[in-house]
C-alpha cells in the first residue's frame, strides 16, 4: 500500500536561488507561435508537484506566521501524532548497473569481503570492476576515524558494493539521522525558519521509513524516486540542527509511521490521495493552504503550446481546435478533453497531461487562441472575413502588420467565437495575441485589381488599383494543356502615373491573360483575356 505513494519529487536545489532571494519567476519575452502551427493553447496553473500532503512553501509560510512544527505537520497530515521512530539505520542506493566504481578516502580505510575478512586499504582511490579485487562479494567499505567515503560524492557511513550479474551496485549504509543531514537541505532551503526545517526533517524521516523497500537490497533511492540525498556536500548547519532537534521523531497514524508525502507548492489547497492516486488515506486529504501564496510557483503560466505540438505530446490525432478540463473535488484537473477539427474528442487524464506536457502540477486550466482567413488571396479593395476562437484567455487582442512590418493592435476581442471583417490595402498578416503569447498569424495576400477596358486582336488596355506607376504588365498566352511553361509572355508594358496601361500585340483567337507584377507588398495579379475567332 505504501509504495503507491512513492511518487516522483523534483529536486528543490534548483529553486534555492529564487527561494533565498524571495523572487518570483523572471518575466519572459512574448512567445510567438510558428507560422502555420494552427491554434495556440495556453496553460495556466497553480502549484508545483503532486500537491498531496505538506506544501513546503506553505510550511515556510506557516512558520513565518508563528506556527510550530507540530501545528504545521498536523495541518498537512490531519489526525496524526508525533512519536518515536522504529528504525535507526537506512540503506541508500547510490549506483546500480555500473561496469566500474571508484571508492575513495583521504585517510586509510577498510573493506570487509563476503567471507568476513577485513582488508586494510591505503588512502586514495580504489577502482572496482566485476572482479572486486579478487575478493568475494559483497565488499563493505568503512571510513577511517573522523573521515568519510567518496563515491562521486562524499557520504557518511559505509558503502557496500555488491556484484549483480556482471555489474556493480553501491549502497550507502548509515544512521538514519546522518542520512537526513543530506536530505533536508536538498529538499528545503536551509535559510528557512527552524519550525519549517524541523517539520521537513520529521516528514523526511517518516517518508523514508514508510516507503522503504522491504525485502530488497536497499531501502531508498538517493534521487527523486524517494527523496533527494546529496551527501555531505549538501549539509548545512541549520538543517543539521533541525534534524538533531527532532531526532528519532516521526509522524504516526494509529501507531504506524505515516507516508508523509510532500511537494514544493500546493497552489492554495492541497490535493487528496484519492484524487491524485485513487487510494484513500485518512491523513492525506485536501486542506486549505493559504500561506503557500509566498511561493513563486503559487501561480504559473502561461505555458504556450501550438496545436501540433500539443497533439504530438499527448499522442492525439489532430489538428486540435479547442480543449476543456474536468476538475476533481480539489479543483485540479481530473481529465483534459481535446476537440479535433473533424469533431472528434480525445480525453487524457490530468496526471498524464501534466507528465507529457511538463506542467508544474495538475491544477491548471487551458485557453485557446485561434484565427483563420478563408480567403487568403484577394484583389485590392476586397473585404475578407477572419474567424477565430478566444477561449479562457483574458486580455486578448487582434494585431496586424503589413508583411513584413511591425505589429500593431487592431483592437481587443471578447471571449468566444470571433468574426472580424477587414479590407487590407496591402498584403497583411493578422494574429491573436496577449502580452505573454501570440498565436500563429494568417497572411492575406493582396493582388492588384485589374479592369480591362480593351481586349481584341490588336492588344489589351486597362487600369489597375491601387496606383502602381512603373509596375510591370505582361500579356501572356496559355500553353496547351500539360505543356510547360503554362504561360508564354508575348509582350510587356508598364503602368503609367494614372494607373492605366495599354499593350499593343497581335493576338490570335485563344486564351490569354494580363499579369501585373507589382512591387513589395502585393502579390502578382492577373485578369483573363479571351480573343474570339
Amino acid at each position: 500500500m505504501r509504495t503507491r505513494f512513492r511518487m516522483v519529487r523534483r529536486a528543490f536545489i534548483a529553486l534555492l536561488a529564487a527561494a533565498l532571494l524571495g523572487a518570483g519567476p523572471a518575466t519572459a519575452a512574448q512567445y510567438v507561435a510558428p507560422a502555420g502551427s494552427g491554434a495556440l493553447f495556453l496553460f495556466n496553473g497553480h502549484g508545483w508537484g503532486h500537491g498531496v500532503g505538506m506544501s513546503q512553501y506553505g510550511a515556510f509560510g506557516m512558520a513565518q506566521n508563528g506556527y510550530t512544527l507540530q501545528q504545521i505537520l498536523q495541518h498537512y497530515y490531519p489526525g496524526t501524532t508525533i512519536g518515536p521512530a522504529p528504525q535507526t539505520t537506512i540503506r541508500v542506493l547510490l549506483a546500480d548497473g555500473k561496469k566500474t566504481l571508484t571508492v575513495w578516502s583521504s585517510v586509510p580505510f577498510t573493506a570487509q569481503d563476503g567471507a568476513g575478512v577485513t582488508h586494510q586499504l591505503p588512502a586514495g582511490p580504489v577502482k572496482l570492476d566485476a572482479t572486486l579485487l579478487g575478493w568475494p562479494a559483497p565488499l563493505t567499505f568503512s571510513p577511517g576515524a573522523g573521515a568519510t567515503l567518496t563515491l562521486g560524492r562524499a557520504y557518511r557511513g559505509q558503502i557496500l558494493v555488491d556484484l549483480v550479474g556482471t555489474k556493480l551496485r553501491a549502497v550507502n549504509v548509515l544512521p538514519l539521522e546522518q542520512y537526513l543531514y543530506g536530505v533536508v537541505p536538498s529538499e528545503m532551503p536551509s535559510s528557512w525558519l527552524p519550525s519549517a526545517l524541523q517539520a521537513q526533517a520529521i516528514a523526511a524521516r517518516s517518508y523514508a521509513l514508510a516507503t522503504r523497500k522491504l525485502a530488497a537490497p536497499f531501502d531508498v533511492y538517493s534521487d527523486t524516486r524517494s527523496q533527494m540525498y546529496l551527501g555531505v556536500a549538501a549539509e548545512r548547519p541549520a538543517a543539521t540542527a533541525a534534524v538533531d532537534a527532532t531526532a528519532g521523531q516521526v509522524v504516526l497514524y494509529q501507531g504506524t509511521v505515516a507516508d508523509t508525502v510532500f511537494s514544493s507548492t500546493s497552489g492554495g489547497e492541497t490535493e487528496s490521495a484519492v484524487d491524485a492516486w485513487g487510494t484513500n488515506v485518512p491523513y492525506l486529504i485536501s486542506v486549505p493552504d493559504p500561506f503557500d501564496v509566498i511561493s513563486p510557483f503559487h501561480d504559473w503560466g502561461p505555458v504556450p503550446l501550438p496545436a501540433a505540438t500539443l497533439a504530438t505530446q499527448l499522442k492525439v490525432s489532430g489538428p486540435l481546435v479547442s480543449a476543456s478540463t474536468t476538475p476533481n473535488l480539489a479543483g485540479r484537473v481530473a481529465s483534459l478533453s481535446l476537440l479535433t477539427q473533424t469533431g472528434l474528442t480525445a480525453t487524457v487524464t490530468g496526471a498524464a497531461a501534466q507528465a507529457r506536457l511538463g506542467l508544474r502540477s495538475t491544477w491548471f486550466d487551458v485557453g485557446v487562441l485561434s484565427l483563420s482567413a478563408p480567403l487568403t488571396i484577394v484583389p485590392y479593395g476586397t473585404a475578407v472575413t477572419l474567424t477565430g476562437l478566444v477561449q479562457n484567455v483574458d486580455g486578448a487582442y487582434v494585431e496586424a502588420r503589413s508583411a513584413p512590418g511591425a505589429w500593431a493592435q487592431v483592437g481587443p476581442v471578447e471571449q468566444g467565437t470571433l468574426t472580424l471583417t477587414e479590407t487590407p490595402t496591402v498584403t497583411t498578416d493578422y494574429r491573436l495575441a496577449t502580452p505573454d503569447a501570440a498565436a500563429a498569424y494568417v497572411r492575406v495576400r493582396v493582388t492588384p485589381a485589374i479592369t480591362l477596358t480593351e481586349q481584341d486582336a490588336n492588344g489589351v488596355a486597362g487600369t489597375v488599383q491601387p496606383l502602381l506607376p512603373g509596375a510591370q504588365v505582361a500579356v501572356q498566352q496559355a500553353a496547351p494543356a500539360g505543356t510547360l511553361p503554362a504561360w508564354t509572355t508575348l509582350a510587356n508594358g508598364t503602368i503609367d502615373s494614372t494607373g492605366a496601361f495599354a499593350i499593343p500585340v497581335a493576338l490570335q483567337p485563344g486564351a490569354y491573360r494580363v499579369l501585373v507584377t507589382p512591387s513589395a507588398g502585393y502579390s502578382p495579379g492577373s485578369a483573363a483575356v479571351t480573343v474570339g475567332g
